[in-house]
């Protein structure tokens, strides 16, 4: 295995028709059939990456930015845009493609904190990332504040650690009623 590997060594990409099947109630391509695919790729890519097979351990925020229509095409790419010990970050972004008029519209991005596992399923050792654009520099370091971000939130809700009197004037402007 090789201590270091660039991101464009385990980029991924797909493209798929959307077909009725995909679709929601209000005939748009489901949310869930689109999450489906984005986690498919970050395994690819990950995997690829680590040479190991790899879980999903943690989903960035997904916003679906533009909705997807029934036959079009949805090409989703993947790079591993951070490289911890065992674990990396897979950036992903979705496009569809309306096959008819040429227009693309970018649908959503999201980073998915894949973790690689071993034979017995323990974690293992993965190779560090080869940043070699100010792009790759600007994406690995926005990693780190992701990551550091969600460790501050997950310690300050903690629910032994919760103070509640230092949250209830944010509710004062909030759509909710307390009856405590």
């Amino acid at each position: 295995m090789k201590k270091f590997k660039s991101s464009k060594d385990s980029q991924v990409s797909i493209t798929e028709l959307m077909l009725p099947a995909h679709s929601n109630f209000s005939g748009k391509v489901h949310g869930g059939h689109i999450l489906n695919l984005m986690d498919q790729i970050a395994f690819a890519c990950a995997s690829k990456h680590s040479q190991h097979y790899c879980v999903t351990a943690s989903v960035n925020k997904v916003d679906f930015l533009n909705p997807i229509e029934v036959g079009e095409l949805v090409t989703l790419k993947a790079a591993v845009n951070y490289t911890g010990r065992t674990s990396m970050v897979v950036g992903v972004r979705v496009e569809s493609e309306n096959i008819t008029t040429g227009i693309k519209k970018h649908c959503n991005s999201s980073y998915f904190t894949m973790v690689a596992k071993g034979p017995n399923g323990e974690n293992v050792p993965i190779p560090g990332l080869i940043i070699d654009s100010e792009q790759g520099i600007r994406r690995f370091s926005r990693s780190i504040k992701r990551k550091e971000q969600s460790i501050k939130r997950s310690s300050k809700y903690n629910a032994s650690k919760f103070k509640i009197e230092e949250h209830l004037e944010e509710l004062n402007n909030e759509n909710v009623k307390l009856d405590l």
